[in-house]
């Protein structure tokens, strides 16, 4: 079953502003999107939990360079992305 991605309207602006400097990323970011939401354990994203000031929230990768931050509730089968960006930007 897959799990149901929830995009608040801040994430989505995130996103579009991500989207409209990286163009070259589109495609990825919507795979990785597509991923995510039916086995966000797959290898290739690399989940993985965050420390400090962003405890409680994951990472999973779009490349090498850039990520995405959410928020994974595992009980519900709901992932909320939070941001996107490269790592000096989503972290």
């Amino acid at each position: 079953m897959p799990y149901a991605l929830i995009f608040t309207e801040q994430y989505n602006r995130k996103a579009a502003k991500f989207i409209k400097k990286h163009p070259e990323l589109r495609q990825q970011y919507l795979k990785t999107l597509q991923l995510l939401q039916a086995n966000p354990f797959h290898p290739s994203l690399r989940l993985h939990a965050l420390q400090g000031k962003h405890q409680g929230l994951h990472s999973v990768s779009i490349n090498l360079s850039y990520r995405i931050t959410l928020e994974l509730l595992i009980q519900d089968e709901q992932i909320i992305p939070v941001n996107v960006g490269d790592h000096d930007a989503v972290y």
